[in-house]
């Protein structure tokens, strides 16, 4: 249901977008039921959409660039950007570099990389957390987390590199079939060409060397090839451009790796705590 106060919240873009919307429409001489009508939605829609008092969906913005838009990419990029509104505001720097990358190398402690989740395991993270989110919230953001994944298949595709803590596969998330659903998945994505996934075993302290112990953290090498560094926790974030900074992170990852299980002895691990031995 539309809102009054959208009116006032509503972003920049989505007022660019309303904008937009309502001066092509009325270059092609149609009424908000018929353009409502040709993408599938009720003429008060349109008309709550053009006054912002309910900012346009993604499903409308697909709709608008079909009719509207005539492959110009208008609204296609105030998706983009829409998507990076509804992130959190500590990762909205981070999200603007991950989506442009060149290659993205993370190390993951407590839970499955963001990247990498399904939606049952993102949707139990969300729904399960302190403070609780309302049903809308928790779905809003299952959604732009699993819009993140385009980054998989960029042209060219970013090459993603992933150690996961083997207590991030041990920690059940939400039921046993969500997280058998979520090893699968990783499992999958192991296979990918521009993905290699590895797992750091949890007797790797035994050998009384163990790199991670500091925590998660992720490396970015951007579009313009610049190298930062990534790492939040406690609801606090911060991108890292320090060269000197990226560099230890850098070295610290490089142990990781070494410490970690290869590529083909995570990929067995995996589908064993799946219940998938071959």
């Amino acid at each position: 249901m539309a809102r009054a106060e959208n009116k006032e919240t509503v972003s920049p873009t989505m007022r660019y977008v309303a904008a937009i919307a309502r001066l092509l429409r009325k270059q092609k001489g149609w009424s908000q039921e018929e353009l409502g009508k040709k993408i599938g939605f009720t003429g008060s829609a349109i008309s709550a959409m053009e006054t912002c008092a309910q900012p346009a969906s993604d499903q409308m913005l697909v709709g608008l660039e079909r009719e509207l838009g005539e492959g110009s990419g208008i609204f296609e990029r105030a998706r983009e950007e829409v998507r990076v509104e509804k992130f959190p505001s500590r990762f909205k720097d981070f999200v603007a570099f991950e989506q442009k990358a060149r290659s993205l190398t993370m190390y993951e402690v407590l839970l499955v990389n963001g990247l990498f989740q399904t939606e049952g395991y993102a949707r139990a993270l969300f729904a399960g957390g302190f403070p609780r989110m309302s049903d809308e919230r928790v779905e809003e953001l299952v959604d732009i987390r699993m819009a993140r994944k385009a980054v998989f298949d960029h042209n060219p595709p970013a090459m993603i590199e992933l150690v996961v803590d083997e207590s991030a596969l041990l920690r059940t998330i939400g039921s046993a079939s969500i997280m058998r659903e979520q090893l699968l998945h990783l499992a999958a994505m192991a296979q990918r060409w521009n993905v290699t996934l590895q797992v750091m075993p949890l007797n790797q302290g035994l050998a009384g060397q163990y790199a991670g112990t500091d925590g998660p953290f992720t490396l970015i090498e951007t579009d313009q090839h610049d190298h930062l560094g990534y790492m939040e926790g406690q609801r606090e974030s911060q991108v890292i451009s320090d060269p000197a900074k990226v560099s230890a992170l850098t070295q610290i990852y490089a142990k990781i790796r070494a410490q970690a299980l290869g590529p083909r002895e995570s990929l067995a691990l995996i589908e064993r705590l799946a219940g998938e031995e071959k």
